[in-house]
């Protein structure tokens, strides 16, 4: 039964979230549980945290991406010693033509420059480390060169692609835990949280939330790293080179950072709003498609259309807002590089051309300032990946982080072989405290007995069943099965006992035989035949071409909206349960159906104990016990015939039921020519 005061609407839950969303923003943090996923920073290193199983591997291909990215930091350098090969052995040709200037040492070639006037080429000669007029390029110590930095290129190659492939191994790992977790998680949660949580928005939380951390670390991590290790190793080497020209590149840092510190918090905030609309469309969908009969029965095709198309219109404004902004980050980057990259340009040819460097440093230094800037701005588009992941995350998280169940007690006792007594002692519940629902209910039924719950929409038929489901836990009181406190039994053992039918059958997609022996993974081929004979399915299993073997789809629409019901009741009974529960089972089977039920059902409650639940009062006529429900309490219990004596609320139920109808008859028009009997 559901409790409509504790259920939240769409728009409800949408203002909370925002209200959360607002209250976060503003930095009020201290009503926030312990390892709340609450705000960019801890959801950040909680992410990186779940590869914490793994950091022995991380660790050693960080030290192998450190070799990687050292070896490619080196290469520019050795590079530009090569291009000094080139550009001094033009040089000395050049000296060695002019006669002025032949047979000169270093230091007299630069003073006759001085002396010409030509100061500038003077500092190029003097900054020469191989001055040999007329001895040309040598072309041995060029080949030297150029194969070192082959194989520093190959082998800095090698060992980034090592590096990202253990780090995408690593990924997929991790997310699998995570997968792993989240559905254990699902498992330990109380049937109230999924009363308060959309499908489609938790189905959009298990899949595409994950799949979107997944891409956000797959893509960003390794490349973050490398993008890290290349900027402190090439500012190392810029500085090695020209302290000055470092202080150009380092410029573009706090320009970087007011960019990113500007546009980055907003752009975490876009791509959180932008992934609640996602789970908020999902649910949309979700509802229209497992309804599409009824919106087509009812017409309301253009509502529902109308409906889409307004959540996805906010959707697409969410996404356009975060996208946008996480887009402008990149060109900012970019843009700032440009400049750096001018500068640094500049100011090295100056440099060059008074000998404070040579030709082939400044060559080696641009290398280094782009290496330096694309790393940056890397990491710039990365920031708004990460933004994304990590709003993905928090959605994640807290659902990880959602209160659980309680759990069974460590010394639970081991399942009775009693034979299904069922005691209810005082029982107290409601689902929220400001609404009481069973207030002080006590009875007692016997194993064979059937009892059958009858009373009113919202009395607490089907709260009492999920009570002894234990799916809920009781406020007071308690609820004995053969003796033992169902609250000191684990869960398992109280659901193993118990068999259950409800009124909208659950089949998932496999063949009908699988659907069967559901309720009992160990039943027999014989076991399943004859379960469903009992219960009146094979007779139209064998109709099938595959028979048993028929496979149903996802909503098992290739069959009866009846036959899926007497497959559920087949399932159930095949399970061979102490207590059996069918809520409803019988509400979508036609008359004759019904009426064969009841009969294979007396058989098969033989030795049981049995709850029915029933708004049709002419399927528990025969029950042993009937309980007349009203606002969570039982008014009256006995018989049919006894409650029919009473003339209570039992008779007013029955007489609601049939003589309203009898009376509809009655009074019913009849047609001038209508025939008669």
């Amino acid at each position: 039964m559901s409790a409509p005061e504790k259920e939240m609407t769409e728009e409800e839950r949408l203002e909370a979230e925002l209200a959360e969303q607002a209250r976060l923003n503003s930095g009020d943090w201290d009503s926030v549980a312990p390892g709340k996923a609450s705000q960019f920073g801890p959801s950040f290193f909680r992410m990186i945290g779940l590869l914490s199983p793994y950091k022995w591997w991380f660790g050693l291909v960080t030290l192998a991406g450190a070799v990687g990215v050292v070896l490619a930091v080196i290469a520019p350098k050795v590079l530009g010693e090569a291009t000094n090969i080139v550009f001094e052995g033009f040089l000395s040709n050049f000296l060695g033509q002019n006669p002025a200037l032949a047979g000169l040492s270093q230091d007299e070639a630069v003073a006759a420059l001085r002396a010409q006037g030509q100061d500038d080429f003077a500092n190029i000669v003097g900054a020469m480390q191989n001055y040999a007029p007329g001895a040309g390029v040598d072309f041995d110590a060029l080949k030297v060169v150029i194969t070192w930095v082959l194989v520093i290129y190959v082998v800095s190659a090698v060992l980034t692609w090592m590096q990202g492939y253990v780090i995408n191994v690593i990924m997929v790992r991790t997310m699998w835990r995570l997968r792993e977790q989240v559905e254990a998680k699902l498992n330990r949660l109380p049937l109230s949280h999924f009363d308060r949580v959309q499908r489609g928005e938790l189905i959009s939380r298990v899949t595409n939330d994950i799949d979107n951390i997944t891409q956000t670390m797959q893509q960003s991590l390794s490349g973050a790293l490398t993008a890290i290790l290349t900027v402190v190793g090439v500012l190392v080497m810029m500085f090695s080179i020209s302290w000055q020209l470092a202080i150009v590149a380092l410029v573009a840092l706090p320009l970087m950072a007011i960019i990113f510190g500007i546009i980055g918090p907003k752009s975490q905030k876009a791509f959180g709003v932008q992934w609640r609309k996602v789970g908020r469309l999902n649910a949309r969908v979700e509802e229209s498609f497992s309804g599409h009969s009824l919106v087509r029965v009812f017409g309301r095709e253009a509502d529902a259309q109308a409906k889409f198309q307004e959540e996805n219109e906010e959707l697409f404004q969410a996404a356009f807002k975060a996208q946008f902004l996480s887009g402008m980050i990149m060109p900012g980057m970019t843009f700032i590089g440009s400049l750096t990259y001018v500068g640094i340009a500049v100011l090295g040819g100056l440099q060059v051309a008074s000998g404070q460097l040579r030709l082939g440093d400044v060559q080696a230094f641009i290398q280094y300032s782009q290496q330096f800037t694309q790393p940056l701005s890397e990491l710039g588009g990365m920031a708004a990946v990460v933004q994304s992941g990590t709003a993905s995350a928090e959605r994640v998280f807290e659902l990880l982080d959602a209160e659980e169940q309680e759990p069974d007690a460590a010394d639970a006792p081991a399942r009775g072989d009693g034979r299904g007594v069922i005691e209810f002692e005082n029982v107290k519940f409601s689902y929220t405290p400001e609404h009481p629902l069973i207030t002080d209910l006590s009875f007692r039924v016997e194993p064979g007995q059937t009892v059958a719950i009858v009373g009113p929409t919202g009395a607490g038929k089907t709260t009492l069943v999920n009570l002894l489901m234990r799916f809920y836990e009781l406020d007071g009181g308690r609820i004995l099965l053969d003796g033992q406190d169902i609250a000191h039994l684990s869960r398992d053992d109280v659901r193993s006992r118990t068999g259950m039918v409800l009124q909208d059958p659950w089949l998932f997609a496999g063949s009908i035989r699988e659907n069967i022996r559901y309720g009992r993974e160990s039943a027999t081929d014989d076991e399943i035949v004859d379960a469903a004979v009992a219960t009146r399915v094979d007779r139209f299993v064998r109709s099938l071409p595959d028979g048993y073997d028929t496979m149903l789809d996802e909503d098992a629409s290739n069959v009866s909206a009846g036959e899926k019901q007497l497959i559920t009741i087949a399932r159930a009974f095949v399970a061979q349960p102490a207590v059996l529960i069918l809520d409803e089972a019988t509400s979508s089977v036609d008359t004759r159906t019904e009426l064969l039920l009841q009969h294979a059902m007396a058989a098969l409650r033989e030795g049981r104990t049995s709850f029915v639940i029933a708004h049709r009062l002419s399927t528990i006529r025969d029950a042993d016990l009937i309980l007349v429900m009203e606002h969570g309490d039982i008014v009256e219990k006995g018989t049919h015939d006894e409650l029919i004596k009473a003339q209570g609320a039992y008779y007013r139920l029955y007489r609601s039921q049939f003589e309203q109808a009898h009376d509809d008859l009655v009074d019913a028009p009849v047609e001038e020519n209508a025939p008669t009997e």
